[in-house]
C-alpha cells in the first residue's frame, strides 16, 4: 500500500514558515538527493493556496538545468488538491469532503508513495486525522522565534519511531519517522 509522506523543512525552533509566510531560510543542498525522493512518489497532495502558488510553477528561463529538471519531475506527478473550491486549470483532481476515506482509497491504488506537500492547513488536517505514514522532516539551522509551527493544537501525544537520519553539508539534519507500532 502507498504511504503518505510529509516531506517538509522546519526551523530548529519548529516553524514551517515565518510570521509573514516567509520560507527564504530553506536550504537546498545538492547532497539532499531530492531527485531520489521524487522518484519514489507518483502523487502530490496540495492544499488550495499551495497548489495555486506552486502546483504549476515554472522557473524562469534563467534558471539552471538542475532547477528546470526538478520542476519537470514535480510536474510529472499526479496532483490532488484538497479544497472546497475546485481547481480551474483541469490539471489536478479535486477533493472537498470525506478526506480520510478518499486518502485511504488513493493509498490502496497501485503505484508509488504520496508526497503531502501542504500547505500548513492541510498538513494540520492530516496530522490531526492520523493520515501521515512517514514524517520526513529536514531541520534547518535557523531560529525564527515566531511563525507557523509544524505541530499545534494536538489533542493527544504522537508516538513516532526514528527510522533514518541524514546530516548535510549545510547543517540541515533530516529526520525520518514512522508511527511507533
Amino acid at each position: 500500500m502507498k504511504k503518505v509522506i510529509l516531506d517538509l523543512a522546519v526551523t530548529l525552533d519548529g516553524f514551517i514558515e515565518g510570521s509573514n509566510g516567509e520560507i527564504d531560510w530553506c536550504i537546498m543542498d545538492d547532497d539532499m538527493n531530492f531527485d531520489g525522493f521524487l522518484s519514489g512518489i507518483d502523487t502530490i497532495f496540495y492544499g488550495r493556496v499551495s497548489y495555486d502558488q506552486w502546483g504549476n510553477f515554472q522557473p524562469d528561463a534563467t534558471a539552471g538545468e538542475a532547477e528546470q529538471q526538478l520542476w519537470k519531475a514535480v510536474h510529472s506527478k499526479k496532483k490532488i488538491v484538497f479544497s472546497t473550491r475546485p481547481p480551474e486549470d483541469g490539471r489536478a483532481t479535486f477533493i472537498a469532503e470525506d478526506i480520510a476515506e478518499r486518502v485511504d482509497a488513493i493509498k490502496k491504488q497501485g503505484g508509488k508513495n504520496i508526497w503531502l506537500y501542504g500547505g500548513a492547513s492541510l498538513i494540520k488536517t492530516f496530522i490531526h486525522a492520523g493520515l501521515i505514514d512517514v514524517y520526513r522532516i529536514s531541520v534547518h539551522p535557523v531560529v525564527l522565534g515566531s511563525g507557523k509551527p509544524l505541530f499545534e493544537d494536538l489533542k493527544e501525544r504522537m508516538e513516532l519511531k526514528l527510522v533514518e537520519t541524514h546530516a548535510f553539508r549545510s547543517g540541515v539534519v533530516q529526520l525520518v519517522y514512522e508511527w511507533k507500532s
